[in-house]
Formats: structure tokens, C-alpha cells, sequence
């Protein structure tokens, strides 16, 4: 269970630097609370992984700040910065994978080294999710192997195997996915409910009837910049 009780994501007038993500430089000021999950209403999938890169502390600010558990990406060390990064879960899709090696260790590694979990404790969670989201079992072969719907169930795994404070999603279910509804769903409530903060990426918010289980807030990210919508 979280126990950190403050804004777990703050932008303070935050202004993204034009040129180093393609948003709009204008000030961003939102905040989002423990347990809360927000459904991001934004088009332009670019535009949105940008907006995640943001939320992760990867994004140069002309002005203002953006606060993660209460600290402050730009004043926070290298290490320091990797550190805060390993308590955030994201679903990317399909493109963010490595050859190099089996799909599993992908999934598993940033909790293997971020926390002083066992192997075996982790590798154990991974299989419960792999499960969970439709995969036969923890996947092994490289992810050039595998199709791109086992690579968006992996995905999804990667996003919330440690426990993470903060999961960015982009929306799978977007795909045609839509036997990852109910384990979706399910995870992103547990997560929840231990305190944890989503935000979910979606390109149209009336395209689904799903994202009202667990909706919490609405804002739209458009070329204007960031604007709060009603939850209801």
C-alpha cells in the first residue's frame, strides 16, 4: 500500500521547451492525487507520448516545474532522476523493445534493478501478469518473435509489474484488443486502490464505455496545451 499522501504528479505552470518536444509552450498546471486515474483525451499519439516523456521528467521546461512525489525533476541528480523513474509503470506499445534480449527480462528489469526484490519473486509477479493479460505463460523469445498482439499484452505487463506509484497507459484497447479490457480494467483498480496514480491515453473518449469504470478526471491535450474536462 502507498503511503505517501501529497499531489502525486504536479505541473506548476510547467511550460514545455518547444523545440525539444513538439508540444505546445504554454503553461501546463494540473495535478493528480493518489488513487486518482485520469483519462488524457489526446489525437495525435505523438503528441501524448510526448506528454508521458513530460510527466517522466525527460522534457526541458522553458518555466515553471513539474513535480513527481512531491520532487522536482529538474532539481534532482542523474541517479537520482533513474531512481524516481523505476516507480513509474508505462505502456508504450509494440515499438519499445529490445532484441538483445528474451521478452521477459525486458519486462522484468526495471524492477530487478531498482528494487531488492529476489529474482524469483519477481519473475513469480510476472508469470501472475503475464496470465492475467492473455499470454501463455512468461514470454521467453525475443520480441521480434512475437506477434503484436503478445507484444502489447507484454506491455502491459511492463507497465505494472513492481507495484508502480505512477502508470502512464497508452491505450491498448485502441488496437482491437478487446479481450484486455477486463485485466486492464482489473489492474488499473488495484493499482488504485493501493494508491497508486494512471494516467490513460486514449484518442477518443466516446469510443469505449470502459473508461468510465475508472475514471476519475478527464483533461484533453490538444495544440492549445492541457484543459480539464467533467468526470462523470
Amino acid at each position: 500500500m502507498n503511503t505517501y499522501s501529497g499531489p502525486m504528479l504536479e505541473f506548476l505552470e510547467a511550460r514545455p521547451s518547444f523545440e525539444d518536444s513538439g508540444l505546445p509552450p504554454v503553461p501546463f498546471s494540473a495535478r493528480v492525487m493518489p488513487g486518482d486515474c485520469i483519462i488524457v483525451e489526446c489525437r495525435d499519439a505523438e503528441r501524448a507520448a510526448m506528454f508521458a516523456d513530460m510527466c517522466s521528467g525527460m522534457v526541458s521546461l522553458q518555466s515553471g516545474a513539474i513535480r513527481f512525489m512531491g520532487l522536482d525533476w529538474s532539481e534532482l541528480r542523474y541517479r537520482q532522476m533513474n531512481a524516481l523513474r523505476g516507480r513509474i509503470g508505462r505502456m508504450v506499445g509494440t515499438q519499445c523493445w529490445s532484441d538483445r534480449y528474451g521478452a521477459h527480462y525486458s519486462m522484468m528489469l526495471k524492477v530487478i534493478y531498482h528494487t531488492g526484490r529476489s529474482m524469483e519473486e519477481v519473475t513469480d509477479e510476472a508469470i501472475r501478469l503475464s496470465e492475467r493479460f492473455g499470454l501463455p505463460g512468461l514470454p521467453v523469445s525475443l520480441p521480434s518473435q512475437m506477434s503484436s498482439a503478445d507484444k502489447v499484452r507484454a506491455s502491459c505487463v511492463r507497465a505494472f509489474i513492481g507495484k508502480p506509484h505512477l502508470v502512464l497507459i497508452s491505450d491498448p484497447l485502441a488496437k482491437g484488443e478487446a479481450d484486455l479490457a477486463a485485466p486492464l480494467i482489473s489492474s488499473i483498480v488495484e493499482a488504485m486502490d493501493r494508491g497508486a496514480a494512471v494516467l490513460w491515453f486514449v484518442r477518443n473518449l466516446s469510443a469505449r464505455t470502459d473508461y468510465s469504470q475508472v475514471k476519475t478526471g478527464l483533461w484533453h491535450l490538444t495544440d492549445e496545451g492541457l484543459s480539464s474536462g467533467r468526470s462523470s
